[in-house]
C-alpha cells in the first residue's frame, strides 16, 4: 500500500508562491470543493494571509488520479517561510521524502531559498525545482533556471515552469511528484516511531500533534509516550487532514495524520519529539530533537495597569499555540507590572504584538528588545541576564560573552558596497564571499545578535532596494567590551531605557538618545534634565525647558524690585515642585532606541 505514497513538501522564500501552488493543487485533486475555495486555504490566520508568509505549518492529504491510470495518496506538509521557525522547517523536511523547490521568475534565487534548499539536502530529500509566476511581464525563467541549474545540476529543460495564480503546467508537478519522489520505507508490524512536526492547541481536545508515522501502527486505543517530556496519553482521537481534521481508525507507517492527545499544554507535546507506545515501544528517538530557544527579548506592558491580569491570561493563550514563547513577570518603575518575553527572533515577536492587539483586543507597550548575555562575575559564578537593567555593578563584573550569528546575505553586485558599509556600521565581520550566479553574490558574516535584532533587516531592504534577503543562525557567545547606558530622566534612572552597548558607541548612542527623548517628553511646569548615563559618570545631557506662566504680566511701571520679588517667588515654587514632580514618559521614546540609526 505504501508504494503508492509520496511524502512531500514545498520550501520557498516568503512570497514566492508556495501557498499559492498549494491552493491550485488542493483544487486539481479535487480535494477542496470549488465552492469553498479561498486564497491561501492552508494560512488560516489574517496575519499569514496580510503578510505572505506562512506562520504556522499545516498538512494536507490528497487523493491523486496520476496519467498512469493509478490512484496516489499525497501528504503535503507547508512549512513556514520565515528564518525565525527554521528549527519547525527542519522537522517538517525530516517527516518528507521529497521538497518542491518554488524560485519566484521574478525575484530569482534568494537567501531563505537557499538556507530551506540546504535544510532538505541535509535530510536526504530528492528535491524537483519548479519556477513559478512565468505569466507576470517581469519574468525572466531562463535566467533563473540557469542559476538554479548552476546551483542543483538540474537540466534546464528539466526544470519545470508554471504560474501558480493561473493554474498553467501544475499538473507537471503532480505527475513529477509521482514520477521522482521515493514512496516511504517503514513496516506497521514494527514498535512504533512516529515524528512530532507541528502541534496547535484545540480546547475541545487537548493538544493535537501532526505527526509521521514512520515505522508501526497508531489505533485510537493505543496507550503512548512523548519521548522527550515523558508524557504519556491515550489519543481522544486520531485523523487525517482532508484539508479539515478528519478522524480515522488507524494510522500506518508512512502515513501523515494528527493524534488529538488530550494533553493540556503544547510544552508537553514538542515539535521534534519522538512518539511511541508507552509499553514496548522503541529505546532510541529520532534524531535532530532540540527545545527552540528564545534568542529575542522583550518587556511587554499593558497600557492601563489594570489589563495586567488579561495580559496574563492573552499570553497564556498564546503560549498554549506556541510552545517557543516564554514569559514571565517583571517590574519596571516607568511602566509598572508587566512581563519580559522571549521570541524566536524579530518577526516571531511582530507577529505576537499583533496576535495579542488583533485576537485579545489588548493595548500593550513593547520596549526595545534585547538578548540574552552571559555575564562572568569576579566570583568565578556566570549569570543570564536578558533584560538590561539586570546587568549587575561593574566592579563585580570580570567579562560580558553576547551571542553571535552566522549571518548571510544574498544579493544583487550592485549592492555589495551598501551591504558591506551597513554590516561595518554594525560591528559584523566578513568570513567569505560567493558567486553562485552572474550578477548575484552571497556573502557570510558574522555578527552580534543585538545589532541584528534593532531595524538591521530594515535598512538592509531599503539600502538595496528591497532585492536583498537575508538568513541567519546562532554561531556561538563571544567575550565583548560591553558597558551598560543609563537615561536619567529628572534624576531618576528609567530601566526601559537602559541599553547594553558596546564601550565604543556609548558616548554617540547617549547623545542620540539624549537627543531624541528632549523631542518626545513634553514640556512640564519645571526644567526636566535628561541625562545619559555610563561607566560611572553622566556622558550626555539636555534639559527640556520648563513651561512658564508670566508673572510680571500685572506688573505695569513700578520699581524693579517689584519684579524681581515676583520671579524669585517663581523659582522657590518651580523648585518645590521639581522635588515632588513626575515625568510622564510617552510611548514612542520606548521605542526611541530603535530609531538611533535613523535620527
Amino acid at each position: 500500500m505504501n508504494e503508492n505514497v509520496r511524502n512531500f513538501c514545498i520550501i520557498a522564500h516568503v512570497d514566492h508562491g508556495k501557498s499559492t501552488l498549494a491552493d491550485r493543487m488542493l483544487q486539481l485533486t479535487h480535494t477542496v470543493a470549488d465552492r469553498d475555495m479561498t486564497d491561501q486555504i492552508l494560512d488560516t490566520m489574517d496575519l499569514e494571509r496580510e503578510k505572505g508568509v506562512t506562520i504556522k505549518a499545516s498538512a494536507v492529504r490528497m487523493n491523486y488520479d496520476a496519467a498512469d491510470g493509478q490512484s496516489y495518496e499525497f501528504n503535503l506538509i507547508d512549512t513556514p517561510g520565515h528564518v525565525d521557525f527554521n528549527y519547525e522547517v527542519s522537522r517538517a523536511l525530516e517527516a518528507c521524502e521529497g521538497a518542491l523547490l518554488v524560485v519566484d521568475a521574478t525575484q530569482g534565487i534568494e537567501a531563505q531559498t537557499l538556507a530551506n534548499l540546504y535544510l532538505a539536502l541535509e535530510a536526504n530529500l530528492v528535491i524537483i525545482p519548479v519556477i513559478n509566476k512565468i505569466d507576470l511581464v517581469s519574468a525572466q525563467p531562463d535566467v533563473v533556471a540557469e542559476d538554479i541549474h548552476n546551483l542543483l545540476g538540474t537540466p534546464e529543460d528539466q526544470i519545470i515552469r508554471i504560474s501558480a495564480k493561473t493554474g498553467l503546467n501544475v499538473d507537471q508537478v503532480l505527475e513529477a511528484i509521482v514520477a521522482q519522489v521515493p514512496s516511504p520505507k517503514g513496516r506497521d508490524d514494527q514498535p512504533l516511531e512516529a515524528l512530532i512536526f507541528d502541534s496547535h492547541y484545540d480546547s475541545y481536545k487537548g493538544v493535537v500533534a501532526y505527526v509521521r508515522v514512520f515505522n508501526g501502527t497508531i489505533k485510537a486505543d493505543d496507550n503512548l509516550l512523548m519521548m522527550s517530556t515523558k508524557a504519556r496519553t491515550t489519543p481522544v482521537e486520531i485523523g487525517v487532514f482532508a484539508p479539515t481534521m478528519k478522524p480515522i481508525k488507524s494510522l500506518n507507517a508512512g502515513d501523515v495524520g494528527y493524534i488529538a492527545t488530550g494533553l493540556k499544554t503544547v510544552s508537553e507535546c514538542r515539535v521534534g519529539d519522538t512518539v511511541t507506545y508507552a509499553v514496548n515501544g522503541v529505546v532510541k528517538p529520532l534524531p535532530g530533537y532540540k527545545q527552540a530557544k528564545p534568542m529575542v527579548f522583550a518587556g511587554v506592558y499593558p497600557t492601563e495597569g489594570e489589563d495586567y491580569p488579561d495580559l496574563r491570561d492573552a499570553l497564556e493563550k498564546l503560549q498554549l499555540n506556541d510552545a517557543s514563547l516564554t514569559f514571565e513577570p517583571e517590574t519596571s518603575e516607568a511602566l509598572n507590572f508587566g512581563f519580559r518575553c522571549g521570541f524566536l527572533g524579530l518577526f516571531h515577536m511582530e507577529i505576537i504584538q499583533e496576535r495579542l492587539e488583533r485576537e485579545y483586543d489588548m493595548d500593550v507597550v513593547f520596549t526595545a528588545p534585547s538578548v540574552e548575555y552571559r555575564v562572568q562575575m569576579v566570583t568565578g559564578e556566570e549569570i543570564v541576564i536578558a533584560s538590561p537593567a539586570q546587568l549587575p555593578d561593574e566592579a563585580l563584573i570580570s567579562e560580558i560573552l553576547e551571542p553571535w550569528m552566522d549571518l548571510t546575505i544574498f544579493t544583487p553586485t550592485e549592492y555589495y558596497g551598501v551591504v558591506m558599509d551597513l554590516v561595518r556600521r554594525k560591528r559584523g565581520v566578513f568570513v567569505e564571499q560567493e558567486y553562485p550566479s552572474l550578477n548575484r553574490v552571497q556573502i557570510h558574516f558574522e555578527i552580534p545578535l543585538s545589532e541584528l535584532i534593532v531595524d538591521f533587516f530594515d535598512q538592509l531592504k531599503s539600502g538595496t532596494r528591497g532585492y536583498a534577503s537575508m538568513d541567519y543562525q546562532f554561531k556561538e557567545y563571544r567575550k565583548e567590551d560591553l558597558v551598560k547606558l543609563e537615561i536619567l530622566v529628572n534624576g531618576e534612572p528609567v530601566d526601559a531605557l537602559t541599553a547594553i552597548v558596546h564601550k565604543q558607541d556609548a558616548y554617540h548612542k547617549g547623545q542620540a538618545l539624549v537627543s531624541r527623548l528632549k523631542e518626545l517628553i513634553p514640556r512640564q511646569l519645571f526644567v526636566v534634565p535628561i541625562q545619559a548615563y555610563s561607566m560611572g559618570r553622566v556622558i550626555s545631557r539636555a534639559n527640556v525647558k520648563a513651561l512658564r506662566k508670566d508673572v510680571l504680566a500685572k506688573c505695569y511701571g513700578g520699581d524693579i524690585t517689584r519684579k524681581k520679588k515676583l520671579l524669585e517667588k517663581q523659582k522657590k515654587g518651580k523648585r518645590r515642585m521639581k522635588m515632588v514632580g513626575s515625568v510622564e514618559i510617552p510611548q514612542e521614546a520606548f521605542m526611541a532606541i530603535l530609531r538611533l540609526d535613523q535620527s
